[in-house]
């Protein structure tokens, strides 16, 4: 069940700390804290959440739907969602110059393999606004949304919302921000903060005085990200003046900005890293948070994860950091804790900086270690794999069967109510498997304790995550099976059927492409493991979005198979559902032309930039019509 507004006030307030926060709750906050953010009423921080809550999910749950996809929007009305003219994907971020420079290897490791020249790579940098995210196609005025997916709020330019630079509409993405001197000097009494106004500004009922008149005064606008101001250099000048770079473009522009975004701007570059389901390889943004502290050992508590991982948690002198009281912070794995020297008495150097937040950088002094024997929550006898301190107990240990549960509802990504505190409850009473919550009814619940209100939203909530529509791979992936995330999963399903995997052998896994012996080991023995599982719920008919086979795929005839093609401009259906039936009939879609683009279909009102660009790499020009034609 969702967190309830007292137990948030309480994680806001500081009464429930991070630490004492499980696995569950803290996706719920975050997922609180976030919509709450994007909808102009955020309340934590960008700094806690960015640098504390955050890190804190990724480090426990990294395969999260928050890191999965793309987070939606807030938007805190109702409207119809409707498909965006072009997918908007979230940007990958980076706490460190050292992420930032493994980034920049993998534009190099990429660069070599399309024979580009190290020295040709060119970067730019803009700044990263922190404002309302959106899609002008020159006629409306989408949300982000969910990233495919927005609501239309063309009103605010038809209350007088102008463009930055007085560039006009129509150049794609870009963000509703307020400019940061006026909302000082004239909407701070108003306003707890930036966010809010700028999210007021795209709400039905119309805008009060104030907002009227900051977008009468141009001091709210929409700011195209084309517009911004940049940095532009090769990789060797970004390496060179990297902290320079980075606190010029903070400064670069009167609105607020919570980091720098760097990107590629070689077209065949960027197509040759192209994106994930969540953002674009060639692109990453930077955020920063430097403080340290020398910190006292209480003690190292063990916590039993999914896979039966045991986690030391050091308990800490309380100690104030980057604006919050830090209590805890993670061990990462045993090995490290008998290494170090993590025990009572040590003394740790603690930073908010990075991806695991708070993380122990160093043990500065080192003290006895004390090593747990029996798992914290069956009291079965731990074993050690490699530095892993392991409970195997994996059908029987509480913590592993609930978090198996919990994990379930959490991949579906299409269902509420099942977080940890329901699925607790439901353990009180007995239930030990997935498959068990959905042969449940309304009247099962009631008995269990659970309101009637309550009872009927969960069972309604189960046949949603049934009847909705979800790939088959993600389905396949919420069972948890080791060396199975949605990116294996998706490419297994490429190969065999989801009804056909579970009688594939060690070869024949081993021989699709990206699976080595040992991972195609623990996928046969993982698959045998949850067959049962998996049939008994497959009785419910999950809607399942069935993955393309490779060896199905026909041989096409038209003259387009095969070829690298990209869509642009307004056209007359869909341009999601064009691009869609383009993959099924054996065209490649890109979403930036190369030299490698073949043709580029274009609708109505085609940005100059697009054609530009395909007539500097002589790419062929096709309109809609003439496309579909070639294609019948």
């Amino acid at each position: 069940m969702a967190l309830s507004s007292s137990i948030i006030n309480q994680i806001i307030q500081q009464e429930i700390l991070l630490d004492d926060l499980s696995d569950d709750d803290l996706a719920d906050f975050c997922q609180t804290a976030n919509l709450a953010y994007r909808s102009g009423n955020p309340i934590i921080s960008d700094q806690e959440y960015d640098f504390t809550y955050l890190p804190a999910l990724k480090q426990r749950l990294p395969k999260h739907a928050l890191f999965q996809s793309i987070e939606p929007e807030g938007q805190g009305f109702s409207e119809e969602k409707v498909l965006l003219p072009e997918v908007m994907l979230s940007t990958d971020k980076a706490y460190s110059w050292e992420e930032i420079s493994k980034w920049i290897e993998r534009l190099e490791k990429s660069a070599v393999e399309i024979d580009l020249d190290l020295s040709l790579i060119q970067i730019k940098a803009t700044p990263k606004l922190d404002g309302f995210a959106g899609f002008d196609d020159g006629e409306r005025l989408y949300t982000r949304g969910d990233g495919k997916k927005g609501s239309d709020i063309t009103r605010v330019f038809d209350r007088g919302l102008q463009v930055y630079n007085d560039s006009g509409r129509g150049q794609g993405a870009g963000e509703i921000v307020v400019k940061k001197s006026y909302f000082e000097a004239y909407l701070s009494q108003d306003f707890e903060y930036p966010r809010n106004f700028q999210a007021s500004l795209i709400k039905e009922k119309a805008l009060d005085e104030k907002a009227q008149q900051a977008v009468n005064d141009k001091a709210a606008l929409f700011v195209p990200f084309v517009q911004l101001p940049t940095w532009s250099g090769s990789i060797g000048e970004l390496r060179t003046q990297f902290e320079k770079v980075v606190n010029e473009i903070l400064s670069a522009v009167d609105f607020d900005v919570d980091g720098v975004v760097f990107e590629v701007t070689n077209e065949d570059l960027k197509t040759q890293m192209g994106a994930n389901r969540k953002f674009h390889r060639w692109q990453i943004a930077f955020k920063e948070n430097k403080d340290k502290a020398q910190v006292k050992v209480l003690s190292v508590t063990p916590q039993v994860g999914r896979t039966g991982k045991i986690t030391p948690v050091a308990e800490l002198e309380p100690t104030l950091l980057s604006g919050a009281t830090i209590v805890r912070a993670t061990g990462h794995h045993y090995g490290l804790v008998k290494e170090q020297g993590l025990g009572v008495g040590s003394v740790i150097e603690l930073t908010r900086s990075g991806l695991v937040i708070p993380k122990i950088n160093q043990v500065l002094k080192p003290a006895p270690v004390q090593i747990p024997e029996q798992c914290p929550s069956c009291g079965e006898t731990l074993e050690w794999e490699s530095d892993f301190l392991m409970c195997l107990n994996h059908v029987n240990c509480p913590a592993q069967v609930m978090g198996k549960m919990e994990y379930f509802f959490k991949i579906l990504a299409n269902n509420d109510g099942f977080g940890i505190a329901t699925i607790e409850k439901l353990y009180e009473h007995g239930i030990r498997k997935t498959s068990q919550i959905y042969a449940l009814n309304a009247d099962d619940l009631s008995k269990m304790g659970f309101g009637e209100k309550t009872s009927v939203n969960l069972i309604n909530q189960l046949k949603r995550s049934s009847s909705e529509q979800i790939e088959d791979w993600r389905f396949l992936a919420a069972f948890g099976v080791a060396r199975m995330g949605m990116g294996n999963c998706e490419n297994l399903l490429k190969s065999y059927s989801i009804n056909e995997i579970f009688d594939l052998d060690l070869e024949q896994i081993s021989a699709i492409d990206g699976f080595a012996e040992l991972t195609a080991q623990m996928i046969v023995s993982g698959l045998n493991s949850i067959k049962l599982e998996f049939d008994l719920l497959s009785r419910y008919r999950f809607n399942l979005e069935l993955t393309p086979l490779q060896k199905d795929l026909p041989d096409f005839t038209h003259g387009l198979s095969g070829k690298k093609i990209i869509f642009t401009g307004k056209m007359s259906g869909s341009r999601e559902e064009m691009k869609k039936h383009a993959k099924s009939i054996g065209i490649q879609v890109a979403s930036s032309v190369s030299a490698k683009t073949d043709y580029l279909v274009i609708g109505e009102k085609v940005g100059q930039k697009k054609i530009e660009s395909a007539q500097k790499f002589n790419v062929e020009i096709l309109k809609e019509e003439d496309y579909l034609a070639l294609i019948k």
